[in-house]
């Protein structure tokens, strides 16, 4: 049976990208927004400035290429500047991120 309705367009990225985050800067949540263009394995997480892991947001499988959206939430953690990493098979992205309270 045929829908006369819209279709909503599937997007497709041609690369692997951490977008970044937005709010930037933030208080004291944001979403991190993250690009891939195949199903991959990925570890996306959060760092201080001296390189010690805040939190893990995902690790392991992202089944299907397109825009995934993670929330970070910075509500007990001090003001400051923070690193989210994205790590792929066959890259590594880091943004950096304001945390103002």
């Amino acid at each position: 049976m045929l829908s006369n309705e819209p279709r909503i367009p599937v997007y497709v990225p041609d690369r692997v990208e951490l977008v970044g985050n937005f709010p930037n800067p933030f208080n004291p949540a944001t979403q991190i927004l993250v690009d891939i263009n195949q199903p991959m394995e990925a570890d996306l997480a959060v760092y201080d400035v001296l390189g010690r892991r805040v939190t893990t947001l995902h690790r392991g499988m992202l089944d299907s290429p397109g825009r995934y959206a993670f929330t970070f939430d910075g509500s007990n953690l001090a003001s400051g500047v923070y690193l989210v990493v994205m790590q792929t098979p066959t890259s590594r992205l880091t943004r950096k991120m304001l945390l103002l309270k």
